[in-house]
């Protein structure tokens, strides 16, 4: 029988057909993801737990909420070889579900899933800031006396969202930051679309919060210790998206290469090794991208194989679209619609969780605790 995540990575493959048809469009015009992914996936619920997602994909009679890092990376990647962007702007939990999913309380889970259950829902995840980026203690959004108020910059699927989660400082130090649960129509509210090279379909945002009011009730994880609170959720957060952030970039990477080896029929000798030494590092890097959503899936606490593979796919996908380009020489980006894209979108996935430097701080960071041993052995 055919291994489970062999048949789920066929199963991917095969619906990405819808997304494939439309990515230039998409890319033109990103209003269209509404349409085209409102319920045209079999994967709109990515995250979703089970009680609240009743028809799943099934798989070898095995029914598939994608509530795994494991899942993800294997189904995710499939769909990036076709749109990196549209698989982001795919309706459902995204990031902010691995925030309630973590702290939330039982009501606050209701209000969330029971949202995104009644028909297809986009949410989003307000961490970055105009001035700070994803600095803590730089943080300038703050929730005090039951207001909400701040600016955070390039969020996902911002302006089309209904709910999401907002952190900002409730008090000075490191655990006085909140993860605040908010829908998109409070007063005081508003979220608009940025201009983007690549990753067009994201609709990247900016909110704007001001005066938005904030109940008790709001708050994600009021009812835990401070330690397992806002910042908290937030790393393991990172932790567990980075290998879905680097298995889109090695979709990306491994679309650019597929089309060349399918497009370019006379290649030089040197031109063969350098499409086989890509093909050997993409192997490499799938293998690496699998053990770091297996180690997520462990410990989501331990962000050190996370780190590894963001940095070795993201640097891949820009190598691969660069060279996927430079084979069919001048003229290339317009005479080849989809290497353009593939070009841009590639560099988006550097600013995305942390850029490279950051994820080798990590690393030394992971190696200094004698984390390293772990992730190889992974």
């Amino acid at each position: 029988m055919m291994d489970f995540l062999d048949e789920l990575r066929a199963f991917a493959r095969e619906s990405a057909d819808v997304l494939r048809r439309t990515t230039l469009d998409i890319d033109r015009d990103p209003s269209l993801v509404d349409g085209v992914l409102g319920g045209a996936l079999p994967w709109r619920h990515v995250g979703m737990p089970a009680e609240y997602y009743p028809d799943p994909p099934v798989v070898q009679g095995r029914p598939v909420y994608l509530d795994s890092c494991v899942e993800q990376v294997t189904v995710l990647e499939e769909l990036a070889r076709a749109d990196a962007g549209a698989v982001l702007a795919l309706p459902g939990p995204a990031m902010s579900g691995f925030v309630v999913a973590e702290i939330a309380d039982q009501r606050q889970r209701e209000r969330y899933y029971g949202m995104l259950a009644e028909r297809p829902t986009w949410t989003f995840f307000g961490m970055t800031e105009p001035s700070h980026g994803s600095d803590p203690a730089g943080m300038a959004t703050n929730v005090t006396g039951g207001l909400l108020n701040g600016v955070k910059r390039f969020v996902g699927n911002g302006a089309r969202a209904r709910i999401g989660v907002v952190f900002a400082r409730r008090s000075a130090g490191p655990l006085g930051i909140a993860a605040v649960l908010v829908e998109t129509d409070r007063p005081g509210f508003a979220g608009v679309p940025l201009e983007t090279l690549g990753l067009r379909a994201l609709a990247l945002s900016e909110l704007r919060m001001r005066d938005v009011p904030v109940e008790v009730g709001d708050l994600l994880g009021h009812h835990r210790s401070a330690t397992r609170q806002g910042m908290w959720a937030a790393v393991r957060t990172f932790n567990r998206y980075r290998p879905v952030v680097a298995c889109l970039a090695l979709g990306v990477a491994q679309a650019a290469f597929d089309y060349v080896v399918d497009n370019r029929r006379l290649m030089r000798v040197a031109q063969r090794h350098v499409l086989d030494g890509f093909a050997e590092r993409l192997h490499g890097a799938r293998a690496l991208v699998l053990a770091a959503a297996r180690s997520a899936d462990d410990d989501p606490g331990d962000g050190t194989l996370a780190s590894a593979a963001k940095i070795r796919a993201t640097a891949l996908a820009e190598e691969i679209t660069t060279a996927a380009v430079r084979f069919f020489g001048p003229g290339a980006r317009w005479e080849h619609p989809l290497l353009d894209k593939w070009l841009r979108d590639a560099r988006a996935f550097e600013f995305m969780e942390g850029t490279s430097n950051i994820q080798r701080l990590n690393l030394a960071q992971g190696y200094l605790n004698g984390r390293l041993g772990h992730a190889q052995a992974a």
